[in-house]
């Protein structure tokens, strides 16, 4: 089926977003489907971040509109935007460092199941939060790690822990903010691996630098040069558009 013919889950319509006399979005269009992989690529500066924010509702909106699952979003802080079924996570690790990787995710199964915290109850003993919490480490691969401080964990262990979280909040659709950041090789193509199968829970709208990622995983590729939106498409598309090209100064995609 065409994307003519298909409703996107998340569906941005020129989006507008200035700092001053900066325009960090300028006019940004585009959508996610099921099922999907959308990758945004761009130089440094080229507003990805910004627009990460804007969608996740860190960042209100100059202008412009953002539809979810067919709902404007406009007027929805972060927790609503993620009780909704956005889940998002960080270029910076945003974890809970002293917390270990279960009680992290415990966290987010208590925040998703709508109770409130519970701090002067045992949580570490609600056998049904420790249930669901493990039931992501597993999905993720950290189920031996559940009792390391998040502190503790490497690089490659706090991005899928922080996957994890996302995962516990039964997102809808993902945003993934350079989650190959500061990983090498081997983290990499191992947290590639698992994308490519998280694309089946939920869509992926993901912004990426590592590049080899990006044209193993990415159905669709739309990059940001200044703000605006230059070129949509497939990686082969994407990879002889000269456009891009001039933009990246043939080195990243080619």
């Amino acid at each position: 089926m065409s994307d003519e013919n298909r409703v996107p889950v998340l569906r941005i319509t020129n989006l507008y977003k200035s700092f001053g006399a900066l325009k960090a979005t300028d006019g940004v269009s585009l959508d996610l489907y099921e099922g999907e992989i959308h990758a945004l690529i761009g130089p440094n500066g080229a507003g990805k971040s910004t627009l990460i924010k804007q969608i996740s509702g860190d960042y209100p909106s100059d202008k412009g509109s953002i539809e979810f699952l067919g709902k404007d979003l406009a007027g929805l802080g972060v927790a609503d935007r993620a009780q909704a079924g956005l889940g998002r996570t960080f270029q910076i690790s945003s974890l809970a460092l002293e917390f270990s990787a279960l009680r992290n995710v415990m966290l987010a199964v208590q925040a998703k199941s709508g109770s409130s915290f519970r701090f002067f109850k045992p949580v570490m003993k609600d056998q049904a939060l420790i249930d669901g919490a493990m039931a992501k480490l597993e999905q993720v691969g950290l189920e031996s790690r559940a009792d390391i401080p998040a502190a503790e964990l490497s690089h490659g262990e706090r991005r899928q822990l922080e996957i994890a979280i996302a995962l516990a909040l039964k997102p809808k659709a993902f945003l993934l903010d350079e989650p190959m950041a500061g990983m090498g090789p081997e983290g990499s193509v191992k947290l590639t691996r698992f994308l490519d199968k998280l694309r089946h829970k939920a869509p992926i709208l993901l912004v990426e630098h590592d590049m080899d990622a990006v044209f193993a995983l990415a159905d669709r590729i739309s990059v940001l040069v200044y703000g605006q939106v230059v070129a949509t498409g497939s990686v082969e598309e994407i990879r002889n558009n000269p456009v891009v090209r001039e933009a990246y100064l043939g080195t990243e995609v080619v």
